[in-house]
C-alpha cells in the first residue's frame, strides 16, 4: 500500500521549519565567526567572502553561492560544525576558508577518525604556531583625503584580526578643534560608501580622535613632530598625498621611527608594486620605499597576468571609463590639463592615463605592448577598464571565462580578481567590492578567430584600491597572518 501524499500545507510547513533550522544555524556561525575573530584572530571568510558583519541571510546566500558558482555543494548545517570545532582548537592568528574546509571534509569524511581529526591534519601548521606572537605595526597617515579616510576606516576594522597594523597617528597640514571635528565627520559620513560603523569621540585638548576604542593623534606637517612622546616607534608611512612621487623626495619621510614607506599613486624610482602580481619581486627587507602604483593599474594587471600567463598577449589597448576624482572641477574652470577643467558633474571628458606604461614596470613582458586611454564620466565612485587584446593562440569565449573563474577561486590572485556572473551589474553594484578586478564574465567578447578579445573588469577605484595598499602594507611590514584558501 502506498503512503499518502504530503499535501501543500504539510509541504509549505516543512520548507518553513526547515528554513527556520538553517536560520538558528546561521546564527550559530555568525556568533562563532565573532567569538573565533576577537578571542584569537582567527578570520573565517566562505571561499573567499568575509563573514564579519554579515547578517543571516547573505550567510546563506552565500551558501547558495557555493553551490552555483563554486560548483561545490555545502550546507550551513555542515559549515556550522566546521566552525564550532575550529573554535575548540589552539589556532594562531589567521585567515581560514570554511567553504574548502567544508567541501574537503564531505570529500574524505571516509579517511578520518572524525571531524576535530580532520581539522587537526588540515590546520596543522596553524595550530601553536611561532605566528601566533604576531607583533602589529604602527601606522601612520600623511594625508587624510579619499583613500586615507578609507585606509583609517579600514584599519580600525581590522583591529581585532590579530591586530596586524595599528593606525597611531595622521599627518595633515594643520590641527586646530574646527578642523579636527570636520575631518572626523568626514571619517564618519561618507556619500559613496556610507556611514562608518562605529563610536567615535574627539579629544580636542589632545587634538585626537577615538574610534571604536583607538586613539589616532592628528599632527600638522608644519610643526616639528616628535613621535617618540607619542611612543611610534619602527613605523609604516602611508603618503595619500600624492605631492611626493620620487624616491629622493619620499625618502624625507624616513627617519628612527619611521622605516617604511608605501606611496598611493604611481611613483618613479621606486618599486612600483600590484600586491598578488609582483610583490615577491622586491625585497621588503632591503627596500624602504614602494608605490602602490595607480587604482587602475591594480585592475587591470590581475587580469593581464592571468591571461598572458595562459595564451601569449600580442598587443592590446586599454579604455578606461573612470569616476570622476577631486582633480577635475565641479564647473568649469581653469585647469592646468585640457579638458579637465570642463565640469565632472555633466560631461564624459577624455584624458590621459598612464596604466598602459605602469603596466610595463608591473609585468616587463609586455613593455610596449599596450596603449591606453581614459574617459573621466559623472560618477563619483567605480570605474571600468575595457581591454581589447590580441592573443597568440587561439581561445574561446568558454575558455578564457573559466581561465579566470578558477583563478578567482584557487591561486595568488584570489583576493583580487572577483568573477561576476551578474547579468545586471552596474557600477553602484561593485562599491564596496574588496578585490581590485571584478571580472564581468557575461561581457567577454571573442573574434571569429579566436585571437582577439574584449574583456570588462570593474574596480572600485577607492576601496578596492585601498584593500591593496593594506595588502601590500602587511607585507612589508612582515605581519601577515597565515591563511588556509
Amino acid at each position: 500500500m502506498s503512503s499518502k501524499k504530503p499535501n501543500q500545507k504539510e509541504i509549505y510547513t516543512k520548507k518553513l521549519e526547515n528554513y527556520i533550522e538553517k536560520e538558528k544555524a546561521a546564527v550559530s556561525l555568525i556568533n562563532y565567526t565573532g567569538r573565533l575573530l576577537y578571542e584569537k584572530g582567527v578570520e573565517l571568510v566562505l571561499f573567499r567572502r568575509h563573514l564579519i558583519d554579515t547578517k543571516i541571510t547573505k550567510v546563506l546566500r552565500l551558501h547558495h553561492y557555493a553551490k552555483n558558482f563554486v560548483k561545490k555543494p555545502i550546507n550551513i548545517f555542515e559549515t556550522n560544525e566546521i566552525v564550532k570545532n575550529l573554535y575548540q582548537m589552539d589556532l594562531c592568528p589567521s585567515k581560514i576558508d570554511i567553504g574548502k574546509l567544508t567541501f574537503q571534509w564531505i570529500e574524505e569524511k571516509n579517511n578520518h577518525k572524525n571531524q576535530l581529526d580532520f581539522l587537526n591534519k588540515k590546520l596543522k601548521f596553524l595550530v601553536k604556531s611561532s605566528n601566533s606572537n604576531l607583533k602589529p605595526k604602527d601606522v601612520i597617515l600623511f594625508g587624510f583625503g579619499r583613500i586615507g579616510r578609507l585606509c583609517t576606516r579600514e584599519l580600525i576594522k581590522q583591529a581585532g584580526k590579530g591586530q596586524q597594523l595599528r593606525i597611531r597617528a595622521v599627518v595633515v597640514r594643520s590641527v586646530d578643534s574646527k578642523s579636527l571635528r570636520k575631518r572626523a565627520s568626514l571619517l564618519l559620513q561618507d556619500s559613496v560608501h556610507g556611514r562608518f560603523s562605529g563610536s567615535l569621540e574627539i579629544d580636542e585638548k589632545r587634538k585626537s580622535i577615538i574610534v571604536n576604542g583607538q586613539h589616532i593623534n592628528f599632527l600638522s606637517s608644519t610643526e616639528k613632530i616628535d613621535f617618540s612622546k607619542l611612543g611610534i616607534k619602527d613605523a609604516l608611512l602611508i603618503d595619500s598625498t600624492g605631492i611626493y612621487k620620487d624616491k629622493t623626495k619620499l625618502k624625507l619621510h624616513l627617519n628612527k621611527y619611521i622605516k617604511k614607506v608605501i606611496l598611493t599613486a604611481p611613483g618613479n624610482s621606486i618599486p612600483n608594486i600590484v600586491y598578488g602580481v609582483n610583490h615577491k619581486d622586491f625585497n621588503p627587507q632591503k627596500e624602504h620605499v614602494f608605490s602602490a602604483a595607480s587604482c587602475t593599474t591594480n585592475a587591470i594587471a590581475p587580469i593581464l597576468y592571468v591571461v598572458n600567463k595562459s595564451n601569449k598577449i600580442i598587443k592590446g589597448h586599454i579604455e578606461t571609463i573612470h569616476a570622476y576624482t577631486n582633480d577635475q572641477n565641479l564647473l568649469d574652470n581653469m585647469h592646468s590639463k585640457n579638458r579637465r577643467g570642463r565640469s565632472a558633474a555633466i560631461n564624459m571628458v577624455i584624458t590621459s592615463t598612464g596604466a598602459g606604461k605602469a603596466i610595463s614596470k608591473i609585468m616587463p613582458n609586455l613593455n610596449g605592448k599596450l596603449t591606453a586611454n581614459a574617459i573621466r564620466v559623472p560618477t563619483p565612485n567605480g570605474s571600468l577598464a575595457v581591454m581589447n587584446l590580441d592573443l597568440k593562440e587561439k581561445t574561446s569565449l568558454e575558455e578564457i571565462n573559466e581561465i579566470l573563474r578558477k583563478s578567482s577561486l584557487s591561486g595568488e590572485l584570489v583576493n583580487q580578481i572577483k568573477y561576476s556572473i551578474n547579468e545586471e551589474l552596474v557600477s553602484n553594484d561593485i562599491i564596496g567590492t574588496t578585490g581590485c578586478s571584478i571580472f564581468d564574465s557575461n561581457a567577454t567578447i571573442v573574434s571569429k578567430n579566436g585571437t582577439n578579445i574584449v574583456l570588462y573588469v570593474w574596480y572600485d577605484n577607492e576601496f578596492g584600491y585601498t584593500k591593496q595598499v593594506i595588502r601590500l602594507a602587511k607585507y612589508i611590514s612582515g605581519v601577515r597572518r597565515l591563511h588556509y584558501y
